[in-house]
């Protein structure tokens, strides 16, 4: 039966938020990340940026509730432009699959492209594939590979989950936003704010221009140290990206293993020390008190 206003069911725009969907002439022009970063109209900052404020940190903690449960996971970043056939999305999705029998559920940006082959692999390889989609001007939505999603307004919100609930990161060929990514996660390891974090670049012929700018310019006029290029593993071997991840995440492991140990000892040392010292108090108060003693009897 043909509708008559000629609308099709699932073919027209839509937007959630929340509890809300909009849908065609009630989908907004701009976005909530527009709006906030917006330096015209400094008079209404007083009022609406308090209100923001606190949908600002909805945000993290819907998104702290929803991820908090996850298994270890991986993040997979790459161009929502890319085309099924092509060698990146084959990629993705074949590593999607060897992320999700390792034991790794995959978080991408929920979109098409490359996301949706990364998540694609890791549903059908029966992993847990995770989209953490984001407020656009031209609306994508998450693809059908997701099982686990959650829509976020603001840009920075949406990247703090990318990191916080992933033990590493692979970038695939991309645009701007995969770029983006990929220098917050080189940025976050350089500096210590996060722990030894993997950030996987897979399709080399495509990096190859900027690795080489990196090391002969940026490392070459002492922008960045030698060992920060030691922060990136450069594979087109999905096997050998997924190893590198779970020798990593092992490494870690064994390190922290170490510091509980070492804290385990250094704390019974500390026990035993003041344990003694307790017995010699009790005894007479060491060798001064010997002494004092014996002086005492031949006197």
């Amino acid at each position: 039966m043909s509708q008559s206003n000629g609308r099709q069911p699932g073919r027209d725009p839509e937007r959630h938020r929340g509890a809300v969907t909009l849908r065609r002439g009630a989908i907004p022009t701009s976005t909530a990340d527009q709006r906030l970063l917006d330096s015209r109209g400094r008079g209404d900052w007083k009022t609406r940026d308090a209100w923001r404020a606190l949908r600002i940190l909805s945000e993290f903690v819907e998104g702290f509730d929803t991820l908090a449960d996850l298994p270890p996971a991986v993040s997979v970043f790459g161009s929502a432009r890319s085309t099924p056939d092509s060698p990146e999305c084959r990629m993705a999705e074949e590593l999607g699959g060897a992320l999700a029998r390792a034991g790794y559920a995959v978080i991408t940006g929920g979109g098409p492209g490359v996301m949706e082959a990364a998540n694609r692999g890791a549903s059908e390889a029966g992993g847990l594939s995770v989209g953490l989609g984001i407020e656009l001007p031209f609306e994508q939505g998450l693809n059908d590979w997701v099982d686990l999603a959650i829509d976020f307004r603001y840009f920075f919100a949406r990247k703090t989950m990318f990191v916080k609930y992933a033990q590493a990161f692979v970038v695939l060929p991309g645009g701007f936003g995969t770029m983006d990514e990929l220098f917050e996660a080189l940025t976050l390891v350089q500096t210590g704010k996060v722990t030894r974090f993997p950030v996987v670049l897979m399709g080399s012929a495509y990096w190859r221009g900027l690795l080489d700018w990196l090391q002969d310019s940026m490392a070459g006029e002492g922008k960045i140290g030698p060992v920060d290029l030691e922060l990136i593993c450069v594979t087109d071997d999905v096997d050998a990206a997924v190893q590198h991840i779970v020798e990593a995440e092992a490494a870690l492991s064994a390190e922290q293993e170490a510091v509980r140990e070492e804290a385990v000892a250094r704390t019974a040392a500390d026990q035993q020390a003041a344990a003694d010292s307790s017995a010699n108090a009790a005894g007479g108060g060491g060798p001064g008190g010997r002494t004092g003693s014996g002086a005492g009897r031949k006197g």
